[in-house]
């Protein structure tokens, strides 16, 4: 009776002598589109439109700290919104005014903060990796703007500041700009699924409410 290694050797030397030392591997005909070619305003706007055909709010403003401060603040205020948690780097950038002036309380993530923790804020405020403009996709990689993902999840209301530049046409545009090593979230609207009956069903997976500040 054959051993474990003879068995494994064996089999790998069937397959080998099936494919050959160098395999061959097909060449893939790639003849989708690879760059959309729009002009920023086109990108805008059409982010724009997507966003809201799934059903998320659009904020445009400036593209300075300022702006975007401002910006941030009145969405909270808009939603009634007394409590968020972001990445350290959002809260210094973006949330050090709204929270003294708006009587918000912000907690800067960490991993210490749980996920009952984050059950218990009403809001996260994160930046963004970039967005598609074609297919309204925004997406997450965990860095010092986006944070952790459970952050992207738990809380009811996300608030996802976008810069201009951070907008492509295409899906292949954003996949060439990604980090692959970096964990990605890409997010379509908020979060909505349907029961067996059809009906729509708001917040199940994550965010049941997508508010995108598009600075620039």
């Amino acid at each position: 009776m054959a051993t474990v290694g003879e068995a494994r050797t064996e089999i790998l030397r069937r397959i080998r002598s099936a494919i050959g030392e160098e395999p061959h591997v097909p060449v893939v005909p790639r003849g989708y589109r690879t760059e959309a070619g729009y002009d920023v305003d086109v990108l805008r706007e059409l982010l724009t439109e997507r966003l809201q055909d799934y059903k998320a709010q659009v904020v445009a403003c400036g593209d300075t700290r300022e702006e975007i401060s401002a910006a941030v603040s009145g969405v909270l205020v808009e939603h009634g919104l007394t409590s968020v948690v972001a990445p350290p780097r959002v809260v210094v950038e973006w949330l050090e005014e709204p929270a003294s002036g708006q009587q918000v309380q912000v907690v800067a993530d960490d991993p210490e903060v749980s996920t009952g923790d984050l059950d218990g804020v009403a809001a996260v405020v994160t930046g963004a990796a970039l967005a598609i403009a074609e297919t309204g996709v925004i997406v997450l990689d965990g860095d010092v703007w986006c944070g952790r993902r459970a952050i992207s999840l738990v809380p009811d209301v996300h608030v996802c500041v976008v810069r201009t530049d951070q907008v492509v046409g295409l899906p292949p545009e954003a996949v060439a700009r990604l980090d692959p090593r970096r964990p990605q979230t890409w997010v379509a609207g908020p979060s909505a699924t349907s029961d067996i009956e059809l009906d729509r069903v708001e917040g199940v997976h994550g965010p049941r409410t997508l508010v995108v500040v598009l600075a620039g």
